[in-house]
């Protein structure tokens, strides 16, 4: 009789990885313990930028932070965050949940991770990938109308686009494809492109401008993002923020943003609109431990840590511990960090440099004006006419956001007049007479602002009794992942 040996497998074989780097990523979503809002939590190895990929997949799918207790010391990973959906509701899609999980680890083989945004999640087919180009420069009134006026000449097709405008700099990524055949660029047409666009940018730049401002009026293709955000973890998003910075927009064309140190209001000087608000970034050290906290106190909006969190990574910052909150309009947020070389900030100099850019984080989505969405048949040069009718009745383009679905484009402008005066509405009239059959939404963000939170003394107090983190830290941290009670 002939013996068949078979080799033999130790069972505990499967798990020696988990045994020896730790468990894999635990996500739970919990609608049982809280009432008005679902409870997520993350336990997991740490890693560098962990925390600023939770967050952005908890922004792509809409829902709205209220509080959150952050952990990622000795090596390991603890979140614990409760949300709501856009709505104010609980997340209780099914769908939704289960994407949660994936994206953030719970099954990272499974899926992309980080790499789908909200935009594409229901989708299962996509377009050939357009050409995307970055812009960064100085800004004028009617910039990005000359830049939209440029591509439909060149016979470009823009497929999305998004582009922001603070403190005079302009940073955009712009989606292109060839007008008759919707096909990605070729590369000698691309490089005519680039040039000319350049030439846009710096059309105003005088002889005597010293080379640090003419290099960043630069345009150039975006090798690093994809179109529907395949192939990278940096959304666009994120893009924007690092551009915005490296043209550096958290310094003032005027003068300089005063930074509070003693967690005081400011009044902020934005386009000689003035408004008292509530926006406080201060930095101390604690030198017991070995961290800088840094603590923000200003008026609550959706995706605004994504914004802190994206900040404080891009400038290589680690975040070991933090908490955030918001109640009654204002938000609390409170960071441990130290750089990625192991230390705290040790000049006043570095300190400053992070108020300023936390700061023009926060103002960058802003806006001291209107939102104006349209919804109009998909044509070349579309965006060239919409924008030229704006620039026609004096509106500045602060915000956009472009897409296109199939036949149809989807065109939201946050606009202010360029001469700091209230907007005229008539110019909804103009812009139907112009485009013809085309569905207009206006809301007055300046309004909606004001009346939604408004600040008083008694909305000031409110500071002293949120709850900081180092205050958490003296107590019973270890609770987080499990047992979490709301404040």
């Amino acid at each position: 009789m002939n013996r068949v040996c078979s080799p033999y497998f130790d069972p505990d074989f499967d798990t020696l990885a988990e045994r020896i780097n730790g468990p894999k990523c635990r996500v739970t979503i919990d609608n049982e313990s809280l009432e008005n809002c679902t409870v997520v939590k993350i336990d997991s190895v740490n890693k560098q930028g962990l925390l600023l990929e939770v967050v952005q997949v908890l922004t792509n799918m809409n829902l709205i932070i209220l509080k959150g207790y952050i952990s990622s010391d000795a090596g390991w990973f603890m979140d614990v965050f409760h949300v709501k959906d856009e709505l104010g509701n609980k997340v209780t899609n099914q769908r939704v949940i289960n994407y949660i999980q994936q994206a953030i680890g719970a099954n990272r083989e499974g899926m992309q991770k980080s790499k789908t945004g909200s935009r594409n999640f229901f989708k299962y087919e996509s377009p050939p990938e357009p050409t995307a180009i970055e812009m960064t420069g100085r800004d004028r009134p009617g910039l990005f109308s000359e830049i939209s006026a440029a591509l439909a000449d060149l016979h470009c097709n823009v497929v999305e686009a998004h582009a922001w405008s603070h403190n005079a700099r302009l940073a955009c990524v712009v989606y292109i494809s060839e007008e008759s055949t919707d096909t990605p660029i070729d590369h000698n047409r691309l490089t005519a492109i680039e040039d000319h666009l350049t030439t846009v940018l710096r059309a105003t730049t005088a002889r005597s401008t010293n080379e640090e401002n003419v290099k960043q009026q630069e345009v150039k293709t975006a090798y690093g993002i994809n179109h529907e955000g395949e192939g990278t973890v940096t959304d666009i998003e994120r893009r924007l923020h690092q551009l915005m910075l490296s043209v550096r927009d958290f310094e003032s064309p005027s003068k300089p943003i005063s930074s509070p140190r003693k967690g005081s209001p400011i009044l902020i000087d934005s386009s000689d609109h003035k408004e008292e608000k509530m926006l406080s970034v201060c930095i101390e050290n604690c030198d017991e431990k070995g961290y800088s906290i840094v603590s923000i106190q200003c008026k609550d909006r959706r995706r605004l840590m994504f914004d802190t969190v994206c900040t404080l990574t891009d400038m290589q910052y680690v975040i070991f511990h933090a908490s955030v909150d918001s109640r009654g309009g204002y938000a609390f947020q409170e960071y441990f960090i130290r750089h990625v070389d192991g230390y705290a900030m040790s000049t006043e100099s570095e300190k400053e440099r992070v108020i300023k850019c936390l700061e023009a984080a926060i103002e960058r989505r802003v806006c001291e004006g209107i939102r104006l969405e349209l919804c109009a048949n998909n044509r070349v040069g579309l965006l060239s006419d919409i924008t030229r009718v704006l620039r026609e009745n004096g509106l500045a383009v602060v915000r956009a956001d472009i897409a296109t679905e199939g036949e149809r484009a989807r065109n939201i402008f946050y606009l202010r007049d360029i001469s700091g005066n209230n907007i005229d509405m008539k110019f909804v009239k103009s812009m139907k007479t112009e485009m013809g059959e085309i569905d207009v939404a206006v809301n007055n963000e300046t309004k909606t602002t004001t009346t939604t939170t408004t600040t008083t003394p008694s909305s000031m107090k409110r500071v002293s009794s949120f709850r900081s983190l180092g205050d958490l830290m003296k107590s019973q941290f270890e609770k987080l992942s499990h047992n979490f009670i709301a404040i």
